[in-house]
């Protein structure tokens, strides 16, 4: 016997006396929550979105599409960028004013050569105001999660108000689960250690936020 089987004859055993639920699982688990807390405008939301991201240490920053291209140029030019990762699918214009030798992100590429690269800048698939979260999905303006993990410096495009949510139930209506989802708040942080806050641990030290407009 495989230790597969034990532990699925253990659950057996454990639920032998449990009476059979008939209900669909829709009806089986209540989900009466809130589906978002207060009502507000979609500036307010907004609003909300650049306040959480900011109190995650993110770098918020606003632009419309004229200006995109001289922000992305500025933030990268500021970090000292040198080469800068682009997924497939990312609009050229953004990257139209930007000097920064481009690294097409690649199957062959290797994680120690991806760490070798300054910045990455991409798009996201949501975000969420209520949690100050931005979600990646691995579509072809974000491309692979690896990319987004492992430079020390990520620009993420948010266009406002289109992709903007107010809740984590609005934002899981819009999201395929069969994706690689990302769910990202903040720059990477752990306080493992003695509660110390160490940034860029697990990701990007540094996350900058552009809403879009």
């Amino acid at each position: 016997m495989s230790s597969r089987e034990r532990i699925l004859g253990r659950v057996r055993r454990a639920l032998a006396d449990v009476t059979p639920d008939e209900r669909p699982y829709e009806e089986a688990v209540p989900r009466d929550y809130l589906r978002e807390h207060g009502a507000r405008t979609t500036e307010e939301t907004v609003e909300l979105l650049a306040a959480n991201l900011a109190d995650y240490r993110a770098i918020v920053h606003r632009s419309d599409a004229e200006e995109l291209p001289y922000l992305v140029m500025r933030l990268l030019n500021e970090h000292g960028s040198q080469e800068v990762l682009v997924p497939p699918g990312l609009p050229p214009e953004w990257m139209s004013a930007a000097d920064p030798v481009r690294i097409h992100d690649r199957a062959v590429s290797t994680p120690q050569r991806l760490d070798q690269v300054d910045s990455v800048v991409t798009g996201c698939a949501v975000a969420i105001a209520e949690t100050g979260t931005i979600v990646l999905d691995g579509s072809p303006d974000q491309g692979r999660r690896r990319i987004s993990l492992i430079p020390d410096h990520h620009v993420c495009v948010v266009r406002v108000p289109d992709q903007v949510v107010s809740s984590i139930p609005q934002a899981l209506e819009r999201l395929d689960p069969a994706r690689p989802l990302t769910w990202i708040s903040g720059p990477s942080a752990t306080s493992d250690i003695e509660l110390d806050r160490v940034e860029g641990v697990h990701g990007p030290r540094t996350l900058e936020v552009i809403l879009l407009s």
